[in-house]
């Protein structure tokens, strides 16, 4: 079993920056994939972004060049650099940890306010 928490989230003006965090516990956390998803009011969670174990990443295409995906094994916690962030960007950022390649662990979510 493993637990996610999720920090960082708040209200920012259209340009500025966030990093949101995950702290996850277990011993394993090393092992798992990791990803942020998000979701807007009345539309479905999209992946933002992915890490592996090795820490080889994908973006989506909205967020590429803007945000970035770190993870810190030592201290079982994965990051999101926001940058330039957009109105459209405002969100509840979920974390979450995959097992076998599915995502089966999710974070209770940060809300993300981006005002223009």
């Amino acid at each position: 079993q493993v637990q996610l928490v999720e920090s960082g989230g708040g209200l920012v003006q259209a340009g500025g920056s966030l990093r949101l965090s995950c702290a996850a516990s277990g011993r394993t956390f090393s092992r798992y994939a990791m990803a942020w998803f998000r979701q807007a009011p009345g539309k479905k969670r999209d992946v933002v972004a992915q890490i592996s174990w090795n820490s080889s990443t994908y973006y989506a295409d909205s967020v590429k060049d803007r945000f970035t995906i770190s993870r810190d094994n030592a201290k079982n916690t994965v990051y999101l650099q926001m940058n330039s962030l957009k109105p459209e960007d405002t969100a509840v950022y979920y974390c979450t940890a995959a097992v076998s390649g599915s995502y089966v662990y999710w974070g209770q979510g940060t809300q993300v306010t981006v005002s223009s």
